[in-house]
């Protein structure tokens, strides 16, 4: 049996480098395919907790954890050497951005360096994390090459996106087309191979930095164009217009529109990210990323725009920001999720901090959060508060920065004597505006 044949049809043992929100769904999704999977991760608790059959991710439930466990075709471990035994490696770690802006790709090349310890002949590794293009040709290739022969024929290497959604409960692991790009031809087909036992579409394009810049395309055309929603949404502002009722009339064009809403910033583990991993490389090669760099900017200052309107809604009541109780609803950087990964919500409440506000926030989903003052070299964490009546008729202002399904606005707008809402829940939730209210739709209460 060739390698490809072996791919397609074989007994097949996968591992997956990193059991976090991109990992241990796939890990589940390959288990319940039929493969035999090892989840590999750093950290002995998120070991211990998979082969004790529990989830510690939001979309993974802990019955489709211990399913696989108790079948066992699933188990997690911290020891690498597991990595020999295996047909193909998933590598599914964090790439985050440095203070400087710059990639932060040493979770990979941590990875890179485990892989290439235990890389046999015949091996598939594909690259998960979203990264810049040519990261996988660069890092990772001549790694394997110096240990594993020719790429190819000797061992297989492939870039496949994650494109992991939290909280989306029709799009997951399985339905979502999986996009996979190879060194050559052949890596290509062993990917796809692979990944077609797993996804119901896969989609194969001509190298790894095709399939590198397919992800970062997708994010950065979401970025561009809530940067440009956002900035008029603040034209709108300016001009005494409601934004909401301008997009849903947009909206009702049947060609040439696509809806997108603005917002208190960008939050999560891609939008805010991914564009700035295609700027990084492009700077290297002497080009300016303009509508990139534009768009970053603009949302980037969304977090004061919406401190800026508490500030108003403050002075309306005759009251400073020094000194005012301002409760935020919302930390996670979308609804129903608990993820609070680069949320504007730390932003909104840092500034209003250190403004001499007296912050605290509600979340159901996120019972703590730590928040970071470089301007006093300082941290602080500041738990989830009840959302009783007394706690929303107590604060001088209320600020909606995440609108979590399960929270009465309507009992929100009636209790709280000033209301900011940065995602206009409030008008979804079919509440009208309340005295004070700016034309804008921002201040439905002061």
């Amino acid at each position: 049996m060739d390698h490809i044949d072996h791919f397609r049809t074989g007994d097949l043992t996968l591992a997956v480098v990193g059991l976090g929100y991109v990992g241990l769904p796939l890990a589940v999704e390959a288990a319940r395919a039929g493969m035999t999977v090892v989840g590999l991760d750093v950290k002995a608790a998120v070991a211990e907790g998979v082969n004790a059959g529990r989830s510690h991710i939001q979309d993974v439930s802990d019955a489709d954890v211990a399913e696989q466990v108790e079948a066992g075709r699933l188990r997690a471990t911290t020891d690498p050497t597991v990595l020999s035994d295996c047909d193909a490696i998933s590598i599914c770690v964090p790439t985050p951005l440095g203070k400087t802006g710059d990639p932060d790709v040493s979770y990979v090349v941590a990875a890179t360096e485990v892989v290439a310890d235990t890389l046999r002949s015949g091996q598939l590794v594909v690259l998960e994390s979203t990264t810049y293009p040519g990261t996988t040709r660069e890092v990772l290739l001549p790694a394997l090459e110096a240990v594993g022969g020719t790429v190819g024929e000797d061992f297989f290497l492939c870039f496949s996106p994650e494109r992991v959604d939290p909280g989306n409960t029709v799009w997951h692991t399985t339905n979502t087309p999986k996009v996979v790009g190879g060194i050559t031809p052949a890596c290509t087909e062993v990917g796809r191979a692979l990944y077609e036992r797993i996804v119901d579409t896969v989609v194969p394009v001509g190298s790894t930095e095709a399939a590198e810049l397919t992800k970062i395309l997708e994010n950065t055309f979401r970025a561009v164009n809530i940067g440009l929603v956002n900035e008029v949404a603040i034209i709108a502002d300016r001009l005494g217009v409601n934004i909401w009722e301008v997009i849903d009339a947009a909206a009702t064009k049947p060609f040439g529109f696509m809806k997108f809403t603005p917002g208190p910033g960008l939050g999560g583990h891609c939008i805010p990210i991914d564009p700035h991993y295609l700027a990084w490389k492009m700077r290297s090669l002497n080009y300016t990323t303009r509508f990139i760099d534009l768009a970053g900017e603009i949302n980037g200052e969304m977090p004061l725009f919406v401190v800026g309107k508490v500030r108003q809604a403050l002075n309306r009541a005759k009251k400073a920001v020094n000194g005012s109780r301002v409760l935020v609803l919302g930390a996670a950087y979308k609804p129903d999720i608990d993820d609070v990964r680069e949320s504007p919500a730390l932003d909104i409440l840092r500034v209003l901090d250190l403004e001499g506000a007296d912050v605290s926030y509600h979340d159901p989903h996120v019972p703590s959060i730590r928040l970071e003052f470089e301007e006093r070299a300082e941290e602080t964490v500041i738990a989830s508060a009840d959302l009783t009546d007394e706690a929303l008729e107590g604060a001088d202002c209320v600020v909606i920065v995440t609108d979590h399904s399960d929270i009465d606005y309507g009992r929100v707008m009636e209790l709280a004597p000033a209301l900011v809402d940065a995602r206009n829940a409030v008008a979804r939730a079919g509440v009208a505006p309340g005295p004070g209210a700016d034309a804008g739709g921002w201040i439905r209460k002061s």
